[in-house]
């Protein structure tokens, strides 16, 4: 009786086992059947962002465990807030779906766009709503998919086990309906071939909004540079570069300063952006003033060791730092606060370059950094005819949009455009980048007429950039009170003093003046103006 109750227990036992093992069975098939875009394949171009290997900073593999499952969650709810969750680690989120992006104002969306002002009426001319060429789905720098809303990346295999079980080829993943993405992820996917945000974006209003007011998680210093900046992370895992304040707004550079030598200025990189969009380039990502707490917003919650050690009090009371850099980074140029409240720039992070991979040229028109030496450029007349031969300037708009770019660093008196960037899938026929523009907005007392010598030495210029600037050149549309209107909307407001924003309508006469040469020395004005808009006007 005894063997025969054992057996019928036994028995009674690998049944239940085997019903265990079973459910176990079947609950992973229901989470695979729950999330099939994660086992799906995507046919991706040669061009696509590739994650194989994982660099230094990357948060999938930098961060903890839950952090990097965190990254497969979708971001249904209210903006895929980590309020409720474990707050990021490691040296930040550099790598997330992308560095993450706050758009600013454009279009019906613009921030300071209110009835009767002249930005309104300026984005309503004729010559601010030419159409771009259509969008196709290589035009695009992401995919959503349109069955299932979902983001799709298509990164190359990672030899790593853990990058593949956790972050594999797409992000985020899941079911997840576009309008509850967080607005930073919405700026990254709105990138296309022909521009980096669109004239009538009403993603703006937010995206400057959470650049100048989401809480800060994260603050850690990034890598590399002349000068101190800090990657910020926040709750809903968008991120801003901030570059603090250096010098006050009517401080000049000292005539005998060389420009390599120069400061990088926090109100320079605001301006720079709503000065760009105004010329209808787009091409600075969108940048918010923010009044940070060094004590709570940086000191208290950065997990960057180095910079943690270079924190100190002055004699005067208030919280200073320095951080660790090549240049600038000592007590000497230590960033102080006024206690503990310090200006910065929050500038917009691009997508992380595992996912976009972007192009970093030498200008042509670099400078020699050195100071004695000149570079060809200076003593060449004819420079830009070399130039005009070699890849890529010599075929697409590449060396039109280079001029475009120089329009805008001589209006803000930029010295320091050594590089630009361009995203590596859309090749040469692309827009570039006008990135780290803090040099520029240093002077206003005088002119660096050196900056204009790709216009001056090629005598080319987009026509469409031409009237735009002719029309910002007159009276119901002039540079500087349009610049003025849109930077009384930061919340660092005044941005520029006053003879910075008058400086900007005499360089733009002095633009005009460069042009005007180039036309009455063409046989034909086509030579000069680049007709970039065809049958679109």
């Amino acid at each position: 009786m005894r063997r025969r109750l054992q057996t019928l227990f036994q028995r009674k036992f690998k049944v239940s086992l085997l019903f265990l093992l079973l459910l176990a069975i079947l609950v992973h098939l229901v989470m695979d059947l729950a999330l099939p875009a994660a086992r799906r394949s995507c046919g991706c171009d040669a061009k696509t962002p590739k994650a194989s290997g994982v660099p230094s900073g990357n948060p999938v593999l930098a961060g903890s465990k839950k952090l990097s499952l965190r990254i497969l969650q979708d971001f249904s709810g209210s903006n895929g807030s980590l309020e409720k969750s474990s707050h990021p680690q490691g040296a930040g989120l550099q790598a997330r779906a992308g560095e993450p992006g706050v758009r600013h104002q454009s279009g019906e969306g613009n921030v300071g766009r209110t009835e009767g002002s002249k930005l309104a009426a300026l984005f309503e001319h004729p010559l601010y709503n030419i159409p771009i060429p259509e969008v196709t789905e290589k035009d695009k720098l992401f995919v959503v998919n349109p069955m299932e809303n979902t983001l799709f990346l298509c990164p190359k295999p990672s030899p790593n086990p853990e990058f593949l079980g956790k972050a594999e080829t797409l992000l985020p993943t899941g079911k997840t309906a576009y309008d509850t993405y967080p607005a930073w992820l919405k700026f990254h996917i709105g990138i296309n071939r022909y521009e980096l945000y669109p004239r009538q974006d009403p993603l703006m209003p937010t995206l400057l909004r959470d650049l100048a007011t989401q809480r800060i998680v994260s603050s850690v210093q990034k890598s590399g540079g002349t000068q101190l900046k800090l990657i910020m992370t926040f709750p809903n895992y968008g991120q801003a570069l901030f570059k603090p304040m250096k010098q006050t707004r009517d401080q000049e550079t000292p005539i005998d300063f060389f420009y390599f030598s120069d400061f990088e200025r926090h109100n320079a990189e605001i301006a720079a952006f709503h000065l760009d969009r105004i010329l209808d380039f787009r091409r600075i990502p969108p940048v918010s003033g923010r009044l940070v707490n060094i004590t709570k917003e940086i000191r208290d919650i950065t997990t960057d060791k180095k910079l943690a050690k270079t924190f100190f009090i002055s004699p005067a009371g208030n919280v200073c730092f320095y951080g660790e850099c090549s240049y600038y980074c000592s007590t000497e140029h230590a960033l102080c606060g006024k206690l503990d409240r310090l200006e910065g720039s929050m500038a917009t992070l691009l997508p992380d370059k595992t996912l976009a991979k972007r192009r970093s040229w030498r200008s042509p028109w670099r400078r020699s950094y050195h100071k004695s030496k000149k570079a060809e450029w200076e003593l060449n007349p004819n420079y830009c005819a070399q130039v005009r031969e070699t890849p890529p300037y010599d075929r697409g708009h590449r060396l039109l949009d280079l001029i475009d770019m120089t329009v805008l660093d001589f209006l803000m008196g930029n010295m320091d455009r050594h590089h630009y960037e361009t995203f590596e899938k859309f090749g040469n026929d692309t827009f570039l980048l006008h990135l780290d523009n803090g040099r520029g907005f240093g002077t206003h007392s005088r002119d660096e007429l050196s900056i204009l010598a790709p216009l001056r030495q090629c005598c080319s210029i987009k026509k469409s950039t031409y009237l735009r600037l002719q029309l910002l050149a007159t009276q119901p549309y002039r540079l500087s009170d349009l610049l003025r209107e849109a930077l009384a909307t930061d919340p660092l407001a005044p941005v520029l003093a006053e003879p910075h924003l008058r400086a900007l309508d005499r360089r733009l006469g002095k633009v005009l003046e460069v042009v005007g040469r180039c036309l009455a020395r063409a046989d034909r004005s086509e030579e000069v103006l680049v007709d970039d808009m065809g049958s679109r006007v």
